[in-house]
């Protein structure tokens, strides 16, 4: 139903916007944690996991308490779960969905006896597939497989049958839009090709120590050999570094964490070690630090770049990047920020401020503004113009107390109100480009057109200033 009509019925309702792409993000990586139970997984969206638990069974006490396991693992992390085991994913996925909780089919067992009373949904069917076999009558698995011969004794009505279905489905090509492939993969007669779930680990480099160290100019070397380790990782991979996490091991068993964020992905060791050594200022080294640990929680891809061929070439600066790194590291991450296109072609709208280290969204980059001033004001400035007609072009203005000539005009461009965030009695808007007789420009705009039903005279303001 519609949200207002859904608030209506119940105004404590909760509503969150939808989430696709982090819903799979979440889905992948309960794909990977659930390899605890086998040594693979699979995904089955939106809301599923396959895992291959053969021969794994008997490292819990048997099928019974691995499922158990499942549920009361989930549980502990406030996921609410419904678990099967069968010998096909396909069973697995109709007992899990529509079976019995916690159930089990035996590979020695009768897959119908079991899931003949199951319905034809727990095929995994597309919606018009299920409309068509409700018309024909068949609802259940079992009268599927009656149908087809499943479980008869006769080849050739077994034959027959399968022949009728299949000329009504002969051009569906997709596995969900055929009932027939269905019903053999979940009785294990078709195979099912699944794409397993693979953790790509992170780029990791660490340091075990013969001699514990107290002194920093000791952890700086070693700091700076794992920071050439780590480049020489990240080049194998053809990747560059976004966070970096320093992990050091002091002898007494307290691990100390140091972590940084890279405004790009990068390469150079010597960066990294200069990031690093502002927060190495406050590390206490106790008896001595036994082991240090450096690893790429977060890569890119990056291409190789050619460095100069003179070795002598003079220096190009400090990169953007690394500059805003510097000043994240030794201000804050919130202290650095940077201007961002918005989707609104409202002014004041169309930017935003946002952390440096946060990436930009896609949509952001195909933003095209027109011709805007360099300065635009906190607030527009209410402003009294005098002009030829209600919808014609401003001649005289005054502002902050000052009468100014109106010697060039250019425009309108008319802006019109955002009717799905704004009230219907919003005003649209026409910017005009002035010039006054010093040589100043300014960006005013009139609220509204006389006799639009939406207010009286139109108003008028300065928004901003050109260069």
């Amino acid at each position: 139903m519609l949200l207002a009509d859904a608030r209506a019925l119940c105004p404590d309702l909760v509503t969150a916007p939808a989430d696709p792409a982090g819903d799979l993000a979440a889905l992948e990586k309960l794909a990977l944690w659930a390899q605890r139970w086998g040594p693979w997984s699979a995904m089955d969206p939106p809301d599923g996991v396959l895992v291959d638990v053969t021969g794994a069974a008997h490292l819990l006490g048997g099928e019974a308490a691995l499922l158990e396991d499942v549920v009361a693992a989930c549980a502990a992390r406030s996921l609410a779960v419904r678990a099967a085991l069968a010998p096909t994913a396909g069973a697995a996925w109709a007992l899990a969905h529509y079976g019995p909780p916690a159930a089990i089919l035996a590979p020695g067992d009768d897959p119908l006896r079991l899931l003949g009373d199951l319905p034809v949904a727990a095929l995994r069917l597309d919606d018009d597939v299920l409309t068509v076999l409700r018309r024909l009558g068949i609802k259940r698995l079992g009268q599927l497989a009656g149908v087809t011969g499943a479980g008869g004794d006769d080849p050739q009505a077994e034959a027959a049958a399968r022949d009728a279905l299949h000329r009504r489905f002969r051009n569906r090509r997709s596995p969900a839009a055929n009932p027939l492939l269905r019903l053999d993969q979940l009785l294990g007669r078709v195979p099912e090709p699944l794409l397993p779930v693979t953790l790509r680990p992170m780029p990791m480099v660490q340091r075990r120590l013969m001699e514990p160290l107290r002194h920093r100019d000791l952890l700086d070397r070693v700091v700076g050999d794992l920071a050439l380790d780590m480049v020489r990782a990240l080049e194998a991979r053809g990747e560059g570094a976004r966070r970096l996490e320093l992990a050091l091991w002091r002898v007494d068993g307290e691990v100390l964490l140091r972590r940084i964020e890279l405004a790009a992905a990068t390469r150079e060791a010597e960066h990294m070690l200069r990031l690093f050594a502002r927060r190495l200022d406050d590390v206490e080294a106790g008896f001595g630090i036994e082991m240090v640990q450096l690893r790429a929680s977060w890569s890119e891809p990056l291409g190789l770049s050619q460095a100069d061929l003179d070795a002598a070439a003079e220096s190009h600066g400090t990169a953007l990047a690394a500059c805003i790194d510097r000043l994240s590291v030794r201000l804050g991450a919130q202290a650095v920020t940077r201007p961002v296109l918005r989707a609104s072609h409202v002014p004041e709208r169309a930017q935003g401020w946002q952390p440096p280290l946060e990436p930009v969204p896609a949509m952001q980059g195909a933003l095209r503004a027109h011709a805007r001033p360099l300065k635009l004001l906190d607030r527009a400035e209410p402003i009294a113009v005098l002009y030829a007609s209600p919808d014609g072009v401003p001649q005289r203005f005054r502002w902050r107390g000052t009468v100014r000539e109106v010697v060039r005009v250019e425009g309108p461009e008319r802006i019109a109100p955002e009717w799905w965030r704004e009230r219907s009695t919003a005003r649209l808007r026409d910017y005009y480009r002035i010039e006054d007789e010093g040589g100043r420009r300014y960006w005013i705009y009139r609220q509204g057109i006389a006799g639009d039903g939406r207010g009286g005279v139109p108003d008028w303001f300065l928004q901003g200033l050109f260069a």
